[in-house]
């Protein structure tokens, strides 16, 4: 039986070994999302801003929610809301799509020899893609509303790496267990819907009290959440030390998750 090395190198060596076709795999993955759809791509930039413009008035004018004691503008609290949005949808994206990712490519199992564990990556360069096209639309608008942007912007990117890190080493556990539980999929529908408003997306973590704020820091989505509205919005880095430790725990959840797909991986030809 063929045997699949799940060491750390490995898993950094085999998207190097494996570039060409993992930017063919994603290429054709978002193109072909929008093939025959008569907006095509354009699809891209209209889903962010009808459900910024649903979520803004719902929270802002039904629900009355402001960010803050001082309260803010419309437009200030569209923008904050956006902010923590985008890093979630890209997660919820990757984290949706994963359990299914060895079931619908069941040839890629059975008839050739392929790099399975690309999947997830693939998925993750699409969410991507997407989050990219939401980051373009949030800073036009900030632009027409306040000007220029903070310079710490340009740090966002870096921020994002680690937190893909860990939604690859979620994605490949996920598309693992998919294949020999068929429910995983709708479980971690539900999850995702909990997870979006029990993270601090639509209001400050720091508006719940003392006990819940606790609770709150103990959701992964938090600390990236955050970290995306401190340097769109409010022009501030993240702690040195917190963001450090963020990416050694990020590392270490996608070498999990890596290594828990390579040791399963042999046993996907028999169940599919």
């Amino acid at each position: 039986m063929q045997r699949f090395s799940a060491s750390l190198p490995e898993m950094a060596v085999s998207h190097w070994r494996n570039r060409s076709l993992l930017k063919a795999l994603i290429k054709r993955e978002i193109i072909g999302r929008y093939r025959g759809s008569f907006f095509g791509i354009l699809w891209s930039f209209f889903n962010p801003l009808f459900m910024l413009a649903i979520y803004t008035f719902v929270f802002s004018e039904i629900l009355k929610a402001r960010w803050g004691a001082n309260g803010n503008s419309k437009a200030e609290f569209a923008l904050i809301l956006f902010a923590g949005l985008m890093p979630f949808n890209l997660f919820a994206e990757i984290i949706s799509r994963s359990p299914n990712l060895i079931i619908s490519n069941v040839n890629y199992v059975k008839k050739v020899v392929f790099p399975l564990e690309i999947l997830p990556s693939v998925a993750i360069g699409s969410a991507l893609f997407h989050l990219f096209i939401s980051l373009s639309v949030w800073l036009l608008a900030y632009m027409l509303f306040y000007g220029t942007p903070q310079a710490t912007v340009l740090s966002f990117p870096f921020l994002i790496a680690p937190f893909c890190l860990f939604s690859l080493g979620l994605g490949w556990i996920l598309a693992s267990l998919g294949v020999f539980i068929r429910d995983v999929s709708q479980f971690v529908g539900l999850i995702v819907t909990a997870l979006m408003f029990l993270s601090p997306i639509f209001y400050p973590a720091s508006s719940l009290p003392e006990t819940y704020r606790a609770l709150m820091y103990l959701n992964p989505l938090t600390p990236m959440i955050e970290y995306s509205r401190d340097v769109l919005f409010w022009g501030k880095q993240p702690d040195f030390v917190d963001f450090c430790i963020y990416t050694l725990v990020s590392v270490t959840i996608a070498w999990i998750g890596f290594v828990w797909f390579q040791k399963t991986r042999k046993g996907f030809a028999d169940v599919l």
